[in-house]
């Protein structure tokens, strides 16, 4: 074992459900989610993890089986961001600004040969990437379609005055837009200083030098940037154009 490693032990077990019992029941008294969602969703990303764990072996040694992988965590994604934002069947387009964040990312690292295709690199890599776009169009679709609906009002008033129904879409939804970027852009700006994000801390406890571990970092943490923007305004877009939406209806489309 060596010295930077974390030794899995029963106390670890025990520091972890006591972390989860508290936050299920902060969670629960304060009304910020119900208790057993709070559970289930500890419960849940501990069995995913065991799952994960136990293939991630098999997962590595095949680049066929790493690709389907990395398909599979897309789909999850484009599957929770789109019911966080909505509940009818314009949630699949959630899929679309996930897609579209990441494709040129990965595809960037594919063409330079920056780092290894190997699924033991492009996995972790890969997954943040996706989890960090997931986040962008689920905060970005459902602010958006929020927006709308509390300034219907103004949508209308922009229709009267001749505008599209795109155009007077993107003239309310879109200074609220970049709402959805202010993570990335806080967890950049404040790498080092006041968090130590979890590329870095892996790699180090792997083993590998503070420098090497930054420079992968900072590539996280810049393609995050560029995914996640990319991700909100093709959200912004599918949004105007009344593709995502809720209650299977489109917004303000006229007769």
């Amino acid at each position: 074992m060596s010295s930077g490693s974390i030794p899995v032990t029963p106390a670890l077990g025990v520091a972890i459900a006591l972390l989860l019992i508290a936050a299920a029941a902060v969670s629960g008294l304060g009304r910020l989610a119900r208790f057993r969602h709070v559970l289930f969703a500890g419960v849940r990303g501990a069995v995913q993890l065991a799952v994960v764990s136990l293939l991630i072996a098999y997962l590595v040694e095949s680049t066929a089986l790493a690709a389907l992988f990395i398909v599979l965590m897309f789909v999850v994604a484009a599957h929770t961001a789109g019911r966080r934002i909505t509940d009818d069947r314009s949630w699949l387009w959630a899929g679309l600004p996930i897609a579209a964040g990441v494709a040129p990312a990965v595809g960037l690292l594919v063409v330079t040969g920056a780092v290894p295709l190997t699924g033991l690199v492009l996995i972790p890599l890969v997954g943040q990437l996706i989890g960090g776009a997931m986040v962008a169009t689920a905060l970005a679709g459902k602010r958006l379609l929020d927006e709308l609906h509390q300034r219907r009002g103004e949508v209308e008033a922009a229709l009267s005055l001749g505008m599209t129904d795109r155009l007077a879409r993107l003239e309310i939804a879109r200074p609220s837009a970049g709402g959805a970027l202010v993570p990335a852009l806080d967890q950049t700006r404040t790498v080092g200083t006041v968090t130590l994000p979890g590329a870095f801390v892996g790699m180090l406890l792997g083993g590998a030098t503070p420098v090497q571990a930054g420079v992968v970092q900072l590539y996280v943490l810049v393609a995050l940037l560029a995914v996640e923007s990319v991700a909100i305004l093709v959200a912004l877009e599918i949004v105007a154009r009344g593709l995502l939406t809720r209650s299977g209806k489109p917004l303000f489309f006229r007769a």
